[in-house]
C-alpha cells in the first residue's frame, strides 16, 4: 500500500493494542494492522480487564486501542469509564446500540463488524489525523496551536438518538438549568449538557461566550447595543467578566 504525506510525517508506526474475547475477531484486526504501514500491534487482550492492567503498567505509550465492547465481566464501555490515561480509541462491536455512548466517550471512530479493510483504514486515518496533531501541540515550543481544519458541524444527543447540527446555523446557546437551548435558524434543541460542554465543542472561531448564559455565532450579531448583542432579535446581555473579550472579538477595541 502507498504511504500518504500524512503517514510519512510520522517516524514511527502508531502503536496498538487490539482487545476482544473473540480469538477471530483479534486475528482479523491484527491482519488490518499488519497491512497498514503507520500501524504496528504491540499485542493483544482477550478481556477489558486484562486491557485495563496493561494500560496501568505500560512503560511505553500507547497510540490506539482498537476495543471490543462486548465482554464478559467488563465491557469495552466500562473500561473507558475507568480512571486511566486512555490513548486514541476505536470500538469494534456487532451492534448499532452503542453508537451514542461511543460519542459522549470522544472515540476516534466506531466500527460495526464484520470488519472490513476499507472502512479500517478510513478509521486508521482518522487516529493517524488525530496523533499527528496532538503530536505537533506537544513539540510546539512557542505554545502556539497548530492550524487544523475546524469541523463545520458536530452531533448532539438529543433523547435517545443523535442530532446533526452545523455551526453555520446556530445563533447563539442558551443554558437553561440542566440543559442548554441550541437555537439556529430552523429550530431550537433541547440538549442536555453545560455550557461548558458546549464550548469545548463549538469552534472559537465562530463562537464567543458573552455571558455565563449565552454563547453567540459571532457571524449572527447583528448589532451591539449598550451591554448586549442583537442576534435574532434577540437581546443577549454582556457579562462583565467577558465584556473585554466579547468587544475584542467583534473588532471594537
Amino acid at each position: 500500500m502507498m504511504s500518504t504525506p500524512l503517514a510519512e510525517s510520522v517516524s514511527t508506526p502508531l502503536r496498538c493494542l487490539v482487545v476482544d474475547d473473540d480469538p477471530l475477531s483479534v486475528q482479523i484486526v491484527l491482519n488490518c494492522i499488519a497491512n497498514t504501514p503507520f500501524l504496528q500491534a504491540i499485542g493483544s487482550c482477550t478481556s477489558a480487564v486484562e486491557a485495563a492492567e496493561v494500560l496501568r503498567t505500560q512503560t511505553q505509550p500507547l497510540d490506539v486501542l482498537f476495543l471490543d465492547v462486548e465482554m464478559p465481566l467488563m465491557s469495552g464501555l466500562d473500561l473507558l469509564r475507568m480512571q486511566i490515561e486512555l490513548p486514541q480509541v476505536v470500538l469494534i462491536t456487532s451492534s448499532e446500540n452503542y453508537a451514542v455512548q461511543a460519542f459522549e466517550f470522544a472515540v476516534a471512530d466506531y466500527l460495526l463488524k464484520p470488519l472490513s479493510y476499507p472502512r479500517f483504514l478510513q478509521a486508521a486515518q482518522k487516529v493517524l489525523e488525530l496523533v499527528v496533531a496532538e503530536r505537533s501541540a506537544e513539540a510546539d515550543p512557542s505554545g502556539t496551536v497548530p492550524v487544523v481544519t475546524e469541523p463545520n458541524f458536530t452531533f448532539v444527543k438529543l433523547d435517545t438518538k443523535l442530532v446533526r447540527v452545523d455551526f453555520r446555523e446556530v445563533q447563539y446557546v442558551e443554558a437553561l438549568g440542566d440543559y442548554v437551548h441550541i437555537v439556529t435558524s430552523q429550530s431550537k434543541l433541547i440538549v442536555y449538557s453545560t455550557m461548558r460542554a458546549i464550548e469545548e465543542k463549538f469552534p472559537p472561531t465562530q463562537f464567543v461566550r458573552v455571558h455565563r448564559s449565552f454563547i453567540a455565532n459571532i457571524n449572527h450579531v447583528q448589532a451591539l447595543e449598550d451591554n448586549s448583542l442583537v442576534v435574532r432579535d434577540k437581546h443577549i446581555p454582556i457579562g462583565q467578566t467577558y465584556l473585554r473579550n466579547v468587544l475584542r472579538r467583534l473588532n471594537r477595541l
